[in-house]
């Protein structure tokens, strides 16, 4: 999964919200439990504090042993583990509850009596906080007494300890809960933006026909929707009058420049015209059946793009196929002094229209031939690999600029346009073998390192291939 893409982003916001509003309400608890445990403890040992003190004033400090008895009777400090103090107005310590049976503190470490009413925080050494609420005992101003209570926090702050963990954990699962939730959440609400990606990316300019789905949410995904449905019927518009016009036109083109070229090469074999004129007739007639040559091609892309390839299909061994072309385009291969290997497996069946297949051929042997020196070699081979059919047409001649690979089957373009139109090049033959590959369902590529030699690879799904039999030729038509 992309960390990027906005499934993650807004589960990661909707989880680290969620897990600060949980973390933010822990915290808030906590602390707010712990001040009212604290306070809760101040109030109770405040009235603890003043019943001692009734019992302080009631017994009388003459008998100091009665007293003492009487207190450890009401209150057992020792046994509850609490702290009970009874101080004179010079401070003299009349009574001090003793050690607790769990010897958790020791009595003797309490400071002096603050002879102030009110509640006071002790810490221990060991971390251990106690609340000591003073309050006086008897008549006077001073009072004659001081009594003192106090108790350990120890185990309000343990329950405190269970209810941070307890809210760990709780953490941890609600930021678990968020992270999957939210994601669930995001590509529940985004799964209309999928079916919309998925769709876009079928759509071609071969298929303008087909629309997006329309989610019937009412929301922005619908308009969304609507709104590129709208612009795609105005691209197909915009597509088909293009190819109309093109086809149109180059369909009107071919007669006039037909009988043109006829009107020309009758102009060039009359024997009664000047030597220089005729040459400058020879150089017209050049210009027209390069002319001729653009037209015939802006005519095929315009066939292909009608989906003619698509409409005439049989099965072709393309490997018989490349090696009779390779055959028949030695001639041009000789007369530039290059050599032309061929490197194909026995079969190699694809389903296609086998003149367009064959074009392919021609138009990138002789790009190959065309751009290769003389002395130089051009290697065809044909194969299969994952399924697919390959081929490939490398040569060892002129490479490619990395900045032209990307446009090199773009429709009129040249890497050398001055050497191009000197050899015959009209930018036009590259983007008919692509045509004619993704009529296919098939890929073509270029590859090049830029100073020598160039690789053209072509892949096309692989048929079964029809009953063994050497008398078998190149094609068969399919059985309807």
């Amino acid at each position: 999964m992309n960390a990027r893409s906005l499934h993650v982003r807004l589960a990661a916001w909707h989880a680290v919200w969620l897990a600060a509003v949980v973390a933010v309400a822990g915290v808030l608890v906590y602390f707010g439990l712990r001040q009212y445990l604290e306070e809760r403890a101040a109030i109770l040992q405040r009235q603890r504090a003043e019943r001692a003190g009734a019992v302080v004033a009631q017994v009388g400090t003459f008998d100091r042993q009665r007293l003492a008895d009487e207190l450890t009777t009401r209150f057992a400090p020792e046994a509850s583990g609490r702290f009970l103090r009874v101080s004179g107005a010079d401070g003299a310590v009349v009574y001090q509850s003793g050690p607790p049976h769990d010897q958790s503190f020791d009595p003797a470490e309490f400071p002096p009596s603050s002879r102030r009413t009110g509640t006071r925080r002790i810490w221990f050494a060991a971390g251990i906080e106690f609340v000591v609420a003073t309050v006086p005992s008897g008549p006077g101003n001073p009072p004659a007494y001081w009594v003192e209570t106090g108790e350990s926090m120890a185990p309000a702050f343990v329950e405190l300890h269970r209810l941070l963990v307890s809210l760990a954990i709780a953490f941890g699962v609600v930021a678990v809960v968020a992270v999957v939730g939210g994601i669930l959440l995001v590509r529940r609400a985004l799964a209309p933006v999928e079916a919309i990606t998925v769709s876009a990316e079928r759509i071609t300019s071969r298929n303008l026909s087909e629309r997006l789905p329309v989610p019937p949410t009412g929301d922005e995904f619908e308009h969304l929707s609507r709104t590129l449905n709208r612009m795609i019927e105005r691209l197909d518009e915009a597509f088909l009058n293009n190819r109309r016009f093109v086809a149109d036109a180059s369909h009107e083109l071919r007669t006039p420049l037909t009988v043109l070229r006829g009107e020309l090469e009758n102009l060039v074999q009359e024997t009664r015209i000047d030597p220089e004129f005729r040459e400058r007739l020879g150089s017209t007639l050049e210009e027209v059946e390069r002319l001729a040559g653009i037209v015939q091609g802006l005519f095929d892309i315009a066939r292909l793009d009608a989906g003619e390839a698509r409409a005439q299909r049989s099965e072709v061994n393309l490997a018989r196929l490349v090696g009779s072309t390779a055959e028949q385009m030695l001639l041009l291969a000789e007369d530039k002094g290059v050599r032309v290997q061929c490197q194909a497996s026995k079969d190699a069946w694809v389903e296609g229209d086998r003149s367009r297949l064959k074009q392919v051929v021609v138009n990138l042997l002789d790009n190959a031939i065309k751009y290769t020196p003389r002395g130089g070699a051009v290697l065809l081979r044909v194969g299969t690999a994952a399924g697919r059919v390959f081929f490939e047409v490398a040569d060892d001649g002129i490479g490619i600029p990395a900045a032209a690979l990307p446009r090199v089957f773009d429709r009129f373009y040249r890497v050398d346009k001055a050497r191009s139109r000197d050899q015959g090049g009209a930018g036009l033959g590259l983007s008919i073998v692509k045509s004619i590959c993704t009529a296919h369902a098939g890929t073509v590529e270029a590859r090049s390192d830029g100073r020598v030699g160039s690789c053209f690879r072509v892949e096309l799904p692989s048929c079964p291939a029809p009953e063994t039999d050497p008398s078998i030729p190149a094609h068969r038509p399919r059985k309807e």
